[in-house]
């Protein structure tokens, strides 16, 4: 089965991990810190902190920017649902504002609608790796004193106006999964500019406890404080150091993944069936998905035709199911029928295979294969 998606390991990864496995340190050593160099510098912006998984590194950014119970948060449908969960286990509210069909991103246009006296954060999602409307975002969310927590799990590496995602919202968050753009096994990272969050998340991932800004005299240098309620969410070293590793390649695995989205486009763009992901003016996409929609009669049929492409061994996936149609959610009183664009976007969605490693001749029996059910 063709995966649709997949890690790039070679050796200097694995050499990078063994290296450190020999060392003193496991956890918490200076590998951690190297990383978030590393990180930061890559984005442009001030500060970067990783943590032990993408969902980790959002929930820890919902508690930097400072959700509280009660408090509402607009977000995009069109997401896994970690980025809503994260700010629920906080006690906000999730809003859901529909998309732009033609991106999949949150429609600016729909999130002013949604913004009430409650409204502490406006979280757009870079669906697929396409940056979402970050400037159009950011002035709205100026205008009405919110802040913008920007998911950008999908897009590490992506451009907006020649800029990386990264600095455009007060905090942005990164996952470092296998299927992302690059890996350290689970992982995750918020990057930021602002010194006060940076702090916060630091405390949040390591118990709430901490040995600087103490409100007591210290007695010794073993004192510590838990001045919040915060997790364990690290990252380890040996992770760190795969993802050094990983960085960098980052430039050839984008690359690689730009050839392969651009050989699906040249072979469906002018289909009756296909509908090709776009790149709007000013963008370059991370290409962490190919979301092909199916198009007129077709977009009844998606899942028949999921079906016959996972039987003949072409491991697609679907992208994804509008979190408030989840059971939890529909438990908490949100209706089928808020984001009709979702709704529609989500029905007719089948990802194609897409990851550095993907052989052309594979590349070859996609296209073939996709072409050969639904006709061109």
């Amino acid at each position: 089965m063709i995966p649709y998606g997949h890690q790039s390991i070679d050796d200097d990864d694995i050499l990078a991990v063994t290296e450190v496995l020999r060392s003193d340190w496991l956890t918490q050593g200076p590998k951690v810190e190297e990383f978030e160099n590393v990180l930061s510098a890559y984005c442009g912006t001030k500060y970067a902190v990783v943590f032990s998984s993408g969902t980790a590194a959002l929930q820890a950014a919902y508690v930097a920017l400072g959700l509280k119970s009660g408090d509402e948060f607009i977000t995009t449908p069109l997401t896994f649902a970690a980025t809503a969960n994260a700010g629920l286990w906080q006690g906000g509210v999730p809003v859901f504002a529909d998309i732009d069909p033609m991106t999949g991103n949150i429609d600016p246009a729909k999130i002013e609608a949604q913004i009430t006296s409650k409204t502490k954060i406006i979280v757009p999602v870079d669906f697929a790796g396409v940056p979402a409307d970050l400037s159009v975002i950011q002035a709205l969310a100026t205008r009405h004193h919110l802040l913008v927590l920007e998911d950008a799990c999908h897009a590490l590496g992506a451009t907006l106006e020649g800029k990386k995602i990264g600095s455009f919202s007060d905090c942005t968050v990164f996952s470092f999964h296998p299927v992302k753009v690059i890996t350290t096994g689970e992982g995750g990272a918020v990057t930021t500019n602002n010194e006060t969050y940076y702090r916060r998340l630091k405390v949040f991932r390591t118990h709430g406890i901490t040995k600087e800004n103490l409100t007591r005299p210290s007695p010794g240098e073993w004192y510590q404080e838990m001045q919040e309620l915060g997790s364990n969410y690290r990252l380890t070293d040996f992770q760190c150091a795969l993802g050094i590793s990983q960085m960098k390649k980052v430039g050839r695995f984008l690359a690689l993944r730009r050839q392969i989205a651009e050989r699906y486009t040249k072979a469906f763009l002018n289909s009756r069936v296909v509908q090709v992901p776009v790149e709007p003016r000013g963008t370059e996409s991370g290409w962490h998905l190919y979301p092909i929609r199916l198009k007129n009669e077709w977009a009844k049929r998606r899942d028949e035709v999921f079906q016959a492409l996972r039987a003949q061994g072409i491991g697609v996936q679907v992208h994804y199911l509008p979190v408030y149609e989840h059971p939890y959610y529909q438990k908490l009183g949100y209706k089928k029928g808020l984001c009709l664009n979702a709704e529609s976007f989500s029905a007719s969605e089948i990802s194609l295979p897409i990851f550095p490693d993907f052989s052309l001749s594979d590349q070859t029996r996609v296209i073939e294969t996709v072409q050969g059910i639904v006709g061109i």
